[in-house]
């Protein structure tokens, strides 16, 4: 072979290396990358959320943001774009952790605090429903602005405050607030932690707001902690040797509405190993009954509790005269948690409660068996005055 032949053969192959080269880093390039496996994240009692765990992202998918939901959310949280892949399929990207946020719910506020990112919150519709020292602290100091009122949020004022995200909660799909934030770029996701009937399961949704300021782990100590109490209150409950009979909820316009047997208040009277009237019942919301119904159901019932907004035997007695004729009421075992309030007239209970089911089964193992915390002081509920 000719000097001429090898010198073009050296050339051929020159070349090829170069193109099969370039087409491999051009290749290798333009691929997005593959998904790694999840590590979800443990959720033992919630049913309306998880959270999958990824190398530089996070999903979080909330499956229940109200009743009879036909739609499950899916939210990528970014912490590294580079790591998430071209196909994931999602509702909205959030950059995480979020620096500033809106929440609409006063539930939602001990979370932040929990989790020392209450500095966070620019904004909340009904301050003055808002207890916590130490984000009335931010209000009074101007760093959190007035919204307006839950169900007809000031859209214009809450555009202007610019955040990095809005939690949002809904009774069902149709929120108007919600649609006109989304057209002008405002990311709103749903919480629905109201939803939840199990007490561990509302609390637990602590592990929604930790995976959005990237403090999954501050939150599982925390919720681990609540189990913790709330599993050692629930055992010694079950060491009274007596199981009173429980009522609850009060008459509106001749309609006397009571929680179902499956509910969230329910599930503490049982915890605290005392018998609620209607724990035959399943359903959402309150059971609406005639007060002769409820009158024959539970006339001689040990007590009752969580009656409404009544804090007083005598605004008992305004309302209706019947209200005598039930046993809790003629032996001033009629507790309530409206009475316990924040400077602002907030109920502390609403605010608190979810985040804290260990207080509140407390609260009632010391109404109903009172000999096994002796010298407890209730947090939410009292006497009626």
């Amino acid at each position: 072979m000719s000097c001429k032949s090898h010198a073009l053969k050296n050339n051929l192959l020159l070349i090829f290396a170069v193109l099969f080269l370039s087409c491999k880093g051009e290749s290798e390039k333009g691929s997005s990358p593959k998904p790694t496996e999840a590590e979800l994240v443990e959720i033992k009692y919630a049913e309306g959320f998880s959270i999958e765990s990824y190398e530089g992202y996070k999903v979080l998918i909330v499956k229940d943001p109200w009743p009879d939901a036909n739609q499950i959310y899916r939210y990528l949280l970014v912490e590294d774009e580079a790591k998430v892949p071209a196909d994931l399929k999602f509702e909205h990207k959030i950059k995480i952790p979020v620096e500033n946020i809106v929440v609409t719910s006063t539930t939602h506020i001990p979370s932040l605090e929990v989790l020392e990112s209450e500095e966070k919150l620019i904004g909340f519709p009904g301050l003055d429903y808002v207890s916590s020292q130490k984000t009335r602290n931010r209000i009074e100091s101007g760093e959190i602005t007035e919204l307006g009122k839950n169900e007809a949020i000031n859209t214009e004022i809450l555009i202007a405050s610019n955040p990095d995200l809005v939690i949002g909660f809904a009774v069902n799909g149709n929120n108007k607030t919600y649609n006109t934030l989304k057209r002008a770029g405002i990311l709103v996701i749903f919480n629905g932690d109201w939803t939840e009937n199990s007490p561990l399961g509302k609390a637990e949704w602590i592990k929604f707001f930790g995976a959005l300021f990237n403090k999954s782990k501050e939150a599982e100590e925390y919720f681990i902690r609540v189990e913790i109490n709330y599993q050692a209150a629930k055992t010694l409950a079950k060491a009274a040797e007596e199981k009173p009979v429980v009522l609850s909820g009060s008459m509106y316009k001749e309609q006397w509405y009571v929680p179902y047997g499956n509910s969230w208040l329910a599930q503490f009277i049982e915890d605290s190993n005392a018998s609620y009237i209607y724990k035959d019942t399943e359903g959402s919301g309150s059971i609406a009954l005639a007060f002769e119904t409820v009158l024959s159901d539970a006339q001689n019932a040990d007590y009752w509790v969580a009656p409404g907004q009544f804090i007083s035997f005598e605004q008992l007695q305004e309302a209706s005269h019947h209200y005598e004729q039930f046993k809790a009421v003629t032996s001033k075992n009629v507790f309530t948690y409206a009475n316990t309030k924040g400077e602002t007239g907030g109920v502390i209970f609403y605010e608190q409660a979810p985040n804290r089911p260990d207080l509140v089964l407390k609260d009632l193992i010391s109404i109903f068996h009172p000999s096994l915390l002796p010298d407890y002081e209730r947090t939410f509920f009292k006497p009626l005055d």
